[in-house]
């Protein structure tokens, strides 16, 4: 279950802000604009620590004034050192900033549209005016919006983009596009590549002693999901002891919220149900006070998961239909089929076999689900289509359906669900007296289990000094 997603035009060069100031010639036409503007003549604005004709060769754009300079012209004009050496406003950056938190809040209340065209167009206005964080912040922006709407490949291109114009950054001021982009490439099923995205980023900033909470906590949280899915439990759970030891760090709520989320999977597999659901009331607690709908509906779909594991699959199937309406709500398209195929579980489970498949069906189409799209989720509509088939006694439509999930779930790397497929195809195939072919399912399914977490991945990543 998954819980949990520009290419920029290239900027010159300046040590704060990615973009070249000015030349002495335009330098000098905006402070003869400014202090026009302002009814100063050449002296008040030299004076204490310049003489007139300095400002007048200034002004001429003969010579270029040093910091101390521009400084001193600064405070003497009412505006800031950026905007007398790059011509930018002195409040654009603070407005646009105060804007992209507008657009954070329309994606986390509204629907990922909208709030795609807010940070589209801050993205247009903050490469226009060379203010990189800002630039990045919006492509992150976008990137989220792409996820939620599940376009996998724009999302990925939104977060390189960020990564890209980051590039000379600290490696925390790169994490929140990196984790992006891993878990974008897990959606689509690509589960090695999403943990190799993860743990590259954790071993180069636990050795290089950037010990900085909230990469760390965003890094570990995001790592728990392709782990359960491959298989490497114990791998998950220490990531999750880790991400709660690191938790007390951190001041963000919604990054402390999606921890909680995350550890709930490990206690889960665990059998420590009464402490995933405590811990799922946490995030929940939390994403309420942020006013975080998405994340909140993902909240009541691990909760339907927690009450099918346990049993109550009543409990379960209404926890599914809220956060499927959430979802559908804000049109997470991509996100709310994943919760309808779990939904079709419970459903088939509860006796409700044609319920399950008109719900599932229409999901298999290459707009909802498919090898790029979900590929996990995809696997396992197939899957519960061939159990109803199977029930059903129609075998042949039961084995298309396994070997079309099996087709999708080995390119994922999914271990766990693999084995579950495997082995029931290897028990329908040995049932039509088909032995040898048996075997060869029930091998595939052996393979996938051997030592999980081990045969696809590599060395774990080093812990950081706590």
């Amino acid at each position: 279950m998954h819980g949990v997603t520009y290419r920029g035009a290239a900027v010159a060069e300046n040590s704060t802000h990615g973009i070249r100031a000015d030349g002495p010639a335009e330098i000098g036409r905006r402070v003869l604009r400014l202090r026009t503007a302002k009814g100063l003549t050449q002296r008040q604005l030299a004076e204490p620590a310049y003489t007139a004709a300095y400002i007048s060769t200034l002004e001429s754009g003969r010579v270029r004034p040093s910091e101390t300079a521009l400084r001193h012209l600064a405070d003497r004009l009412g505006t800031t050192v950026d905007e007398l050496t790059t011509g930018r406003p002195a409040h654009l950056a603070t407005g646009l900033r105060m804007r992209l938190t507008d657009a954070r809040r329309t994606l986390a209340t509204g629907a990922a549209e909208d709030a795609a065209a807010l940070y589209g167009a801050l993205h247009e206005e903050a490469a226009r005016a060379g203010l990189v964080p800002e630039q990045a912040a919006a492509l992150l922006g976008l990137g989220d919006c792409a996820l939620e709407t599940g376009d996998l490949s724009p999302a990925r291109d939104h977060y390189a983009a960020a990564e890209a114009l980051l590039a000379d950054e600290p490696l925390p001021r790169r994490v929140p596009a990196l984790r992006g982009r891993a878990t974008a490439h897990l959606l689509a099923g690509e589960l090695r590549y999403a943990c190799y995205l993860l743990e590259t980023a954790l071993d180069e900033l636990n050795a290089s002693g950037l010990h900085d909470p909230d990469a760390l906590l965003l890094l570990y949280t995001a790592s728990i999901a392709p782990y359960m899915d491959m298989g490497a439990h114990a791998r998950a759970a220490h990531a999750a002891e880790l991400a709660l030891a690191l938790a007390p760090q951190v001041d963000d709520p919604a990054l402390v919220a999606g921890m909680h989320r995350g550890v709930a999977r490990t206690l889960i597999a665990e059998g420590r149900i009464q402490e995933a659901d405590a811990s799922l009331a946490k995030a929940q607690e939390l994403y309420q006070q942020l006013h975080i709908r998405t994340e909140l509906a993902h909240c009541h779909w691990m909760r339907g998961y927690v009450r099918a594991q346990d049993g109550d699959l009543e409990g379960a199937e209404s926890e599914l239909r809220t956060a499927r309406d959430m979802l559908a709500s804000k049109r997470a398209a991509l996100f709310t089929v994943q919760v309808e195929v779990e939904l079709a579980d419970v459903l088939r489970r509860r006796g409700k076999a044609g319920e399950a498949e008109r719900l599932l069906s229409p999901l298999l189409s290459p707009s909802a689900l498919g090898a790029e799209r979900g590929a996990v989720h995809a696997g396992g509509a197939h899957r519960l289509l061939g159990l109803i088939a199977e029930e059903r006694g129609l075998t042949e439509s039961a084995e298309e359906h396994y070997c079309a999930a099996l087709s999708l779930l080995e390119r994922t790397g999914a271990a766990g669900d693999l084995a579950d497929l495997c082995r029931l195809l290897g028990d329908l195939l040995r049932r039509t007296g088909r032995v040898e072919a048996a075997l060869d399912a029930y091998r595939t399914g052996l393979g996938h289990r051997a030592a999980p977490g081990t045969t696809t991945l590599g060395p774990a990543p080093a812990a950081p000094p706590m």
